[in-house]
């Protein structure tokens, strides 16, 4: 798993790319506050090596939790994350991503 964060210098956003390897998972969604956790809205596409890629535009200056959604199923978070927020309506906690 990872997340790469490209600043755009023309507009107030920031390209992230999310990346999952599960060579035997079916889908993978990343959802958060930035989609509502809508896994539809944050769906993944799967590579030929296995591994699931998403890039995203996400307003600078702002922190957002998330997770990623494996099978519709199971929940996994970022070990790459800037940080861990824990969360009382799941009961656990998310990672979070600063851009």
């Amino acid at each position: 798993m990872s997340v790469k964060k490209q600043f755009i210098k023309t507009k107030p956003v920031c390209k992230v790319t999310f990346s999952v390897e599960a060579k035997e998972s079916n889908s993978v969604a990343v959802v958060g506050d930035f989609n509502n956790w809508n896994a539809s809205e944050g769906e993944l596409s799967k590579l030929k090596n296995g591994t699931f890629k998403g890039v995203f535009e996400l307003p600078k200056d702002n922190s957002f939790e998330f997770k990623y959604l494996i099978d519709g199923f199971e929940y996994a978070n970022e070990p790459e994350a800037d940080s861990y927020r824990y969360n009382e309506f799941a009961g656990a906690e998310n990672s979070v991503l600063e851009v």
